[in-house]
Formats: C-alpha cells, structure tokens, sequence
C-alpha cells in the first residue's frame, strides 16, 4: 500500500479506506464471508467530489465561458477515457483486487473499472483527509494544464475548429507522425497542421489523446 500512497502524494490516516476504494466488486463476491465491501459506494461518492472540484475551478478560472461552454468542458474532464488516463499514470491496475474471473480476463487493463476506481480513491482521499486532499489530487492529475487557461481543458480539437473557422479558407488537417512501445502500452505521436503547416504536435496513449495534445499545443501557439 505504501507504494500507491507514494504516487498518490498521500498517506492514508485509514489504510482501510485505501484498500476498500482499491477493491473491485468482482473481488468482494468472491470473498463475502470476510467482510469484504466493494469500492461501488467511494465510486458513487468520489463521482460528486470530482464534479464539484471541477465545476469550481471551471468557474473560477475561466469567468468568460458561457454555462454551455462549461457543461461540455467538465464532462470531458470527468468522462472515463480521463479518468482512465489518470489511472494508467498512476499504475493503478497493478493495486486492484479483482476477482479471479476478473483477473483471468483482463481486468487490470479494463478501462472502466480503472475509471472507476479512481473515482473510488478520490472519495476515499476525501473522506480521509477533507476536501482540500482531494482537491489537490485532482488539480495534479485531472486538472494539471490548469496554468495554460482554459486552452488545457477538455476538448481541444474543437476549441481550435472554432478559432481557425474565423478566418475564412482555413483548413485543419491531422497526421499520425509515429507509434511506439508495446501493444499494450503504446504512444502515438500526431501533429496538426493549418492550411498544410505544422502547427503543433503532442503526444498520447491513444490516436484521439495525441491529437488533443497536439491541438493543445497549436492553441497555445496561436494565442501568443
């Protein structure tokens, strides 16, 4: 445990809190007769805690966005291809205890249940140690481009779509420029280019992560 807590940047004052947010439904059935809870209410619970954090800082920091604009945004930073993203940063997949069906079918790797129990840690952080733990977890992991404005929120494909359309002719088009790693761990490299010149890349450990970073980085470059 003391491993997780470590890439967390927390020690838990209730290690039971970990290892119940740590412990996927799939393991708990298995092992009834031991008292075991699943992580299924820290889900629901962590599910609350991240939306609020995120809506508050979305509203703080970024006072032109209309309520819309800000609905899309913090669905995009809670929606499980980002929490599973922060799951895979942390290795979570390597602390959860599944069950052997789970394990057998891999589980580790589940997208939805690392979502989920990041979801669950989230919760148990807060119950732990209140709201600010919690919220300096997310403000890490969830919302670490925080510095750059809202350009490092959510979907940054479209957010660039929108500013080069003012220009009237302009074209976006994107490339995969590389892939690395294995199958199971890749990287892709894109870049994205206005009117046939480059004008950002990034990468991700998907097609669709690459090209957000790569529209991040256009955004980021236009808006000097």
């Amino acid at each position: 445990m003391r491993a997780i807590e470590d890439k967390l940047g927390y020690v838990f004052k209730n290690r039971g809190l970990l290892i119940n947010a740590l412990t996927h439904s799939s393991y708990a059935n298995e092992n009834r007769g031991r008292s075991c809870e699943s992580n299924e209410r820290l889900e629901f619970l962590g599910d609350s805690v991240l939306g609020l954090v995120v809506a508050d800082a979305l509203y703080r920091r970024c006072p032109e966005l209309p309520e819309g604009r800000m609905t899309r945004l913090r669905a995009q930073l809670v929606c499980e291809e980002s929490l599973h993203s922060v799951a895979t940063r942390l290795g979570l997949g390597e602390y959860i205890r599944l069950g052997r069906g789970e394990e057998h079918t891999g589980g580790r790797s589940r997208a939805s249940i690392l979502a989920d129990a990041t979801e669950a840690l989230i919760a148990a952080m807060y119950l732990d140690g209140g709201m600010e733990v919690a919220r300096d977890f997310i403000a890490r992991y969830i919302l670490s481009g925080r510095e750059n404005g809202y350009v490092a929120f959510g979907d940054s494909k479209t957010e660039l779509q929108e500013l080069v359309q003012k220009k009237s002719g302009s074209v976006l088009s994107y490339e995969l420029l590389a892939e690395s790693g294995p199958d199971h761990d890749k990287t892709f490299t894109s870049q994205v280019s206005l009117n046939g010149r480059p004008i950002g890349s990034g990468e991700g450990r998907t097609k669709k992560e690459a090209e957000q970073a790569a529209a991040r980085a256009a955004l980021l470059e236009l808006r000097k």
